[in-house]
């Protein structure tokens, strides 16, 4: 008996069985970029026009901000299947202004908290749901609602911090740990970018320990962090639905990429190796929501699901 209900497509959007809503109150599409290529297609224009799949005829749909390959197949589609638009640097703004999240839109500008989520590309990602948002005011979703929501939104295995806990106690005093689960290029990108200004603000040796599914494209993940981290230690991903990169496939790429890097049997291993070293360091335990969710059950002291 939910009030609203946000349904997130499975994969591509076109097929996906989502579509089994035929009359959506709004649907919503986030940046697209290079991911599943083997299923939606080798260019960001093909996995857009899948993802656009999910435009239904009369029902608007919120555009986060997209490259320009990716916007002309959303438009395309859209005009087909005559579904108004909302797009973000057309038909809206968000931008961050002396600590507040600032939305402008043609007739709407809204002075509002940052969103509590690490990274300045949440502040895009908060402008399509401030933009979702305020078209359902009339489920009581306010401006007041709306700031709530973003000074209190929460998104584990997204530059999650590991304040406590088994995982944390493994490393050296002054260490931090960080989890995010960003899987494809663009999102080594934005996880890069946010690292690099933690380390502008408070500098730290940063390791990576990273674990890929075998479909993911490794080159592309590692090459954000050319000259930002100082080594990499690549781990196996148990219990995964498909086969992940080998750790020592991963560990030879990243050396050939020029980083020091070395393949460790798990998780644990890999923290207790980095903290042999002396020194507080930065940790990033990424590559995977699969091993995320194995990192998060450890953490938890929670049994381990397979995946």
């Amino acid at each position: 008996p939910a009030d609203a209900v946000l349904l997130e497509v499975g994969l591509g959007g076109r097929l996906d069985a989502t579509n089994v809503i035929t009359r959506p109150r709004l649907t919503v599409i986030m940046p697209v970029s290079m991911d599943h290529a083997d299923k939606l297609g080798d260019s960001v224009a093909k996995i857009a026009a899948e993802k656009a799949g999910i435009l239904k005829r009369g029902v608007r749909c919120i555009v986060a901000r997209q490259d320009e390959e990716a916007m002309a197949s959303i438009e395309s589609v859209a005009r087909n299947v005559r579904a108004p638009l909302s797009v973000c640097g057309q038909d809206f703004e968000a931008f961050e202004q002396r600590g507040r999240l600032v939305f402008q839109a043609e007739e709407r500008l809204l002075d509002l908290a940052l969103p509590a989520l690490i990274g300045t590309h949440q502040i895009g990602n908060a402008g399509a749901a401030v933009a979702a948002a305020l078209e359902l005011a009339d489920l009581g979703l306010d401006e007041a609602a709306i700031e709530q929501g973003l000074k209190t939104v929460e998104w584990p295995a997204r530059m999650q911090r590991l304040n406590a806990g088994p995982l944390a106690a493994e490393l050296q005093p002054g260490s931090e740990l960080w989890l995010d689960g960003g899987h494809n290029p663009a999102g080594a990108a934005a996880l890069a970018e946010t690292l690099a200004a933690l380390e502008e603000r408070a500098p730290k040796p940063l390791v990576l320990v990273f674990g890929l599914m075998g479909q993911k494209d490794a080159r592309g993940y590692l090459a954000p962090f050319r000259g930002l981290a100082r080594s990499v230690v690549t781990v196996p991903i148990p219990g995964a639905h498909e086969t992940p990169h080998t750790p020592e496939g991963l560990a030879t790429l990243a050396s050939e990429l020029g980083f020091a890097a070395s393949p460790a049997a798990g998780v644990i291993e890999a923290l207790r190796r980095i903290a042999a070293s002396p020194g507080p360091k930065r940790i990033v335990i990424c590559g995977s929501l699969y091993l995320a969710g194995q990192v998060l059950a450890l953490q938890d002291g929670t049994h381990v699901q397979s995946n």
